[in-house]
């Protein structure tokens, strides 16, 4: 039935498909499904290459078992602490998500959304605040987009781009950690396989693995306290990458 919610069982093909290399079209085509569907489910949790079938269930269930909330007043952006407070907290969130990864751009774009009482800028206002290239806030912006750290919108009062935080930013960051650390485990672990527990390559490949698999038990405790209305999906996510 058209418009009817992704199963897990689902979930499960599209991830067999990609991993069989087929396209868009032909996954949709054996789901029942528009394209259409599948593209956005893949763009949403990572990409062909990092999609993950229990994953995307867990994150899906998060966002249909989130409750309204009522709404709030606008919030002025000169409320909260002080310019200077705010600028010294910027350089150093920054700098910690550059540790992580993130590109200095992209790790100001979100520091400074961070920052921002309404949870949202302009491009223009975070190409200033960054003193970069609007074209250069962009492309760091549409890096954050494809891992659901941020989504972008028209401004209310004009046709300006305005980029937003939403209540599920936590939450998916740390999808995106899950995801990033099962793949690197498995992949350690699959090296350790290739080149044999007897080599010294293997056993160091076999330990960062099982290191690896220990993290990723710990975000998902993590998931469980946090949210706990996806405790039973994030299990569910333990028990597969077991």
């Amino acid at each position: 039935m058209p418009g009817r919610r992704l199963t897990r069982a689902e979930r499960r093909q599209i991830g067999e498909g990609l991993a069989r290399g087929l396209e868009y079209a032909a996954i949709a085509r054996a789901l029942g499904r528009p394209a259409s569907t599948v593209l956005r489910e893949v763009a949403r949790n990572g990409g062909p290459g990092r999609y993950h079938a229990e994953m995307a269930h867990l994150a899906a269930s998060h966002r249909a078992r989130r409750r309204p909330r009522p709404a709030a007043r606008p919030i002025e952006e000169h409320s909260g602490p002080a310019p200077h407070a705010k600028a010294v907290f910027v350089t150093e969130f920054s700098a910690a998500l550059v540790e992580t990864g993130l590109s200095r751009t992209a790790a100001g774009v979100l520091a400074w959304l961070y920052a921002s009482e309404s949870g949202s800028c302009t491009a223009a206002e975070l190409a200033q605040r960054l003193k970069v290239s609007a074209a250069s806030v962009s492309q760091a912006a549409a890096l954050l987009e494809r891992h659901a750290l941020i989504r972008r919108g028209r401004d209310g009062r004009g046709r300006r781009h305005r980029y937003f935080l939403d209540d599920e930013t936590s939450f998916r960051a740390v999808m995106v950690g899950v995801r990033a650390n099962r793949r690197l485990a498995a992949t350690a672990l699959h090296g350790a396989d290739a080149f044999g527990a007897d080599t010294v390559a293997g056993a160091r490949l076999a330990t960062t693995g099982r290191l690896l698999e220990r993290l990723g038990s710990d975000f998902t405790r993590c998931v469980v306290r946090c949210w706990p209305d996806a405790a039973d999906e994030a299990r569910e996510f333990s028990r597969s990458s077991s």
